[in-house]
């Protein structure tokens, strides 16, 4: 046992997910893996939990970030694109993030695992022809609105955010 002192556990009130943090004294814990004693105090956070407790207060998802479309620019050094059409969406106070990597799948997993609802797809064809398609990720069901000219592209998504 490597508690060595206080230890404690944190719990909300009426939530089913059991304890939310937990911690206490090490002070021997550290000496069981090197030569001498340090004394030492540590505490762990259940975030996942913290979070599901939030939602389910305030009945709506919790998302991770506050950014609302992620740029993904699917062709290697293209990084001055995604900086373009992402300045254009800060511009219009949309709050924005880019993504350049060949992969589709790295784009789709950053959107849906931060909760980000609408992507810009910018790849070789859309470079070519001046466009961009707009996805709309939302747990359930996707939009896609292909072919968006590039200059109205900010004015798209305005309509739908």
């Amino acid at each position: 046992d490597y508690y060595t002192g206080v230890i404690f556990e944190a719990v909300c009130v009426g939530a089913e997910v059991g304890s939310i943090a937990a911690g206490g004294r090490y002070d021997k814990l550290i000496g069981m893996f090197g030569k001498r004693q340090v004394p030492a105090v540590g505490v762990s956070l259940g975030i996942e939990r913290v979070f599901n407790i939030m939602e389910e207060q305030q009945k709506r998802v919790v998302r991770a970030t506050e950014t609302q479309v992620l740029v993904c620019i699917m062709e290697d050094n293209k990084l001055g694109e995604a900086a373009e059409l992402a300045s254009q969406l800060w511009e219009a106070d949309i709050k924005a993030e880019y993504l350049v990597s060949k992969r589709r799948a790295k784009h789709f997993d950053r959107a849906t695992n931060s909760g980000i609802p609408w992507m810009v797809i910018v790849g070789k064809t859309e470079l070519t022809e001046g466009v961009v398609t707009l996805k709309k990720i939302v747990k359930g069901s996707e939009e896609e609105i292909p072919q968006v000219p590039r200059d109205s592209f900010v004015a798209e998504l305005l309509k739908r955010l």
